[in-house]
Order: C-alpha cells, then sequence, then structure tokens
C-alpha cells in the first residue's frame, strides 16, 4: 500500500460523530473518505459510536485508522467501496449494522450516487482492488461481515477478529458473474469465533489463500464454494465443534477443484476434503510474499486479532 503514503498525503482528523449522507460536515468520517480528494489518511480525535445514516462510499487512496481511540461503526449503515482502489481499513468495531431504505448520499468525487436498498454489510467491495481490511472487530450484522464481489481483486484480509455471525464473509459476486474468476484474496491471521456458522469464507470462481488463521469451531462449514474456485488452505488451526467435524462444503461437481490442504492442523476431529492437483500457490510478486508460519504457532500470532486497545501515547 504504498501509494497510501507519501509529500501529497493529507491528515484528517474525525472530530464529530454525526453524519449527513448528502452534506456531510467538516470533522465527520464521510467528509474525509468521500468528499476530500488525493491522499487522505483518517484519525478520530476520541472515542466515537458512529451510526452511518446510508453506506459510507470511501475513496481511493484512502486510510481510515482507528487506533488511538475505541471508534464504533454501530446501528446503521457500513462501509461501501465501489470501483476504488488502495483503501485501508484499520482498527475499527463493526456491528449490528441493518439494512437501510434506498437513497441519495454523497460518493468520491463529490457527485451523487443513488443507493438501492442495502443488506446490512459491513464492509462491501464491489469492482474495487488493493484493499487492506486489518485489525478490525466485526460481529453481529444483518448479513455479511466482509463481502468481495463484482470483480474486486488483490484484497488482503488480516488480523480481524470475527465472531457471533452466520454468513461471515463473501467472495465472488454470483454464479453467473465470471469475471471473479480474476479474483484474488488473502486471508491470513484471522480469529474466526466464537459462533461463526458458516461462509469462513464462501469463494465463487476466483482464488484464495488462507493461511495461520484459527478457526474455533463451526455450524455448516468453514470455507466453502461454487463454480470451481482455487483454495490454498496453509497452516491453518481448525478446531472442530462437537458436531460436524468437516471444514469444507463444495456444490456442484468438485471433483476436478484444486481445493490444497498444506500443513493446516486438525483438532477435535477436524477433516479437510482435499479436491483436484497442484499446489495451489498464490503466486505471488516479490513484494506480495510472506513467510507462512507453523499451524501451531497460530494461537500466539492471532492473540492481538482484531481493533488493537492503543492509546494516543503507545504505538501499536
Amino acid at each position: 500500500m504504498t501509494k497510501n503514503i507519501g509529500k501529497s498525503l493529507i491528515h484528517y482528523k474525525v472530530t464529530d460523530p454525526s453524519d449527513d449522507p448528502m452534506n456531510p460536515r467538516f470533522g465527520t468520517l464521510r467528509y474525509g473518505a468521500t468528499k476530500l480528494g488525493g491522499k487522505v489518511w483518517i484519525t478520530f480525535q476520541r472515542d466515537m459510536h458512529i451510526k452511518l445514516q446510508r453506506k459510507l462510499m470511501v475513496s481511493s487512496f484512502t486510510t481510515i485508522d482507528g487506533r488511538g481511540a475505541n471508534v464504533h461503526i454501530a446501528d446503521g449503515a457500513g462501509f461501501f467501496l465501489d470501483q476504488v482502489h488502495n483503501v485501508i481499513i484499520h482498527g475499527l468495531h463493526f456491528h449490528h449494522l441493518r439494512s437501510r431504505a434506498p437513497g441519495s448520499v454523497i460518493a468520491p468525487g463529490s457527485t451523487v450516487a443513488q443507493l438501492s436498498k442495502t443488506d446490512g454489510d459491513a464492509i462491501r467491495l464491489v469492482g474495487a482492488s488493493k484493499v487492506w481490511i486489518d485489525h478490525n472487530t466485526l460481529h453481529r450484522c444483518q448479513d455479511g461481515l466482509v463481502d468481495v464481489t463484482v470483480g474486486s481483486t488483490d484484497v488482503t484480509i488480516s488480523n480481524n477478529l470475527f465472531s457471533h455471525h452466520d454468513k461471515v464473509m463473501l467472495l465472488g459476486h454470483n454464479d453467473g458473474f465470471v469475471q471473479d474468476k480474476n479474483m484474488r484474496v488473502t486471508i491470513v491471521l484471522n480469529r474466526f469465533g466464537p459462533h461463526c456458522d458458516q461462509r469462513t469464507p464462501r469463494i465463487r470462481h476466483g482464488y484464495a489463500h488462507i493461511a495461520n488463521n484459527i478457526y474455533q469451531g463451526w455450524g455448516d462449514y468453514a470455507i466453502g464454494g461454487t463454480m470451481n474456485p482455487t483454495v490454498r488452505s496453509e497452516a491453518n488451526l481448525f478446531i472442530a465443534p462437537k458436531r460436524n467435524k468437516e471444514v469444507t462444503w463444495k456444490a456442484g461437481n468438485s471433483r476436478s477443484w484444486n481445493w490444497r490442504s498444506v500443513n493446516d492442523m486438525f483438532l477435535n476431529g477436524a477433516h479437510f476434503s482435499e479436491t483436484g492437483k497442484g499446489s495451489a500457490r498464490p503466486h505471488y510478486n516479490r513484494r506480495q510474499r510472506f513467510k507462512v508460519a507453523r499451524a501451531r504457532a497460530v494461537r500466539s500470532l492471532t492473540k492481538s486479532a482484531g481493533a488493537l486497545q492503543c492509546s494516543t501515547r503507545s504505538r501499536c
């Protein structure tokens, strides 16, 4: 995310937790995330509970950084990344988000967008790329917690805490949207659970590298898919619930799908059904590569998953 920093960076501080979808005031989150152009790094003056009246449309080259404050995006709408790139979302709490009625909202470039009824997602990507979702705490929303859809790609979801939710994470728009074959998502160092039922994640068409995550049980399944996605599950810790020991769920004729489990650790009888042949390697470039730790280290590596408890005087 090197393009999110540099000499032209604008530092913007949120001082006002209120929200006006069409005429956001200076000092509010919506003003900083949508109205300002160029590279913007957003921080928060103090602890806040922000109830978004409609989805927040985030501009390209925007970092929303909750470190140093206890910031909750709750009881309203979530974030919407529509055809944008180079976005970082860090250190926030997302919970109890609900569907909202159709309506107008200010969009990047100070244009006006007409939003249809929204589903109650915490963070939804549509045609977005180069997005980093890191160290957030997400739970109890009406629909998904993170949706990566409609041609979105080059997304990293790391160090987050997902809990108390049914359909957690969707990768791929629908079975008919074949453009999602180009989707690449890295899911690393997250904690799934307690009480995550399914979609951690569910993948359509594209590719997911799922590494060094801890799965504290599941309901229907942990990792699922349709439409021949490719999955490399690497050095994760899967702790099966009392019932349903199977980690994976695949819909359709999946015998040729490339789903590989590499150095995963399985407890309480957990089981991963591999299919296809090959390593399912992610083909990272030099800057994208990272060292995958052993699965036995995952408990300690994910202890700090979720929004970090930082003070304004500490670094984290």
